[in-house]
């Protein structure tokens, strides 16, 4: 197997401070990020119409929320945010990071939507 498929999370997670720790690169049909917030910051409430998420906790404490339903976002735990649903993280630890796993999308374009 070629090492630049192969990532140490572990190697990633104690380099980085907050924000998006790693990329996946090397896929043309998935996206990944392993992303890292300070306690009280995380991603706020919004609708992602496009793809279904897969997200992971890797480390520390955090809270997701799915369609308003509230749960812990621990090491290990698993949530699948369904595409049309609206959803939230934050961050209830220091070391909180989770890893996001979907199908590639387009490009995110700031602006107008076209109709």
């Amino acid at each position: 197997m070629d090492e630049t498929y192969v990532q140490n999370l572990n190697e990633i997670l104690t380099a980085g401070g907050p924000g998006v720790l790693w990329t996946l690169g090397q896929s043309d049909d998935l996206n990944a990020n392993l992303v890292r917030f300070a306690p009280g910051e995380g991603v706020g409430r919004h609708v992602n119409d496009e793809v279904d998420v897969l997200v992971l906790g890797v480390s520390g404490r955090g809270e997701i929320s799915i369609n308003g339903d509230e749960r812990t976002l621990v090491a290990g735990v698993v949530a699948l945010v369904p595409k049309g649903a609206s959803q939230s993280i934050r961050s209830d630890s220091e070391d909180f990071a989770y890893l996001t796993v979907h199908r590639r999308r387009a490009p995110l374009h700031i602006g107008r939507r076209s109709r």
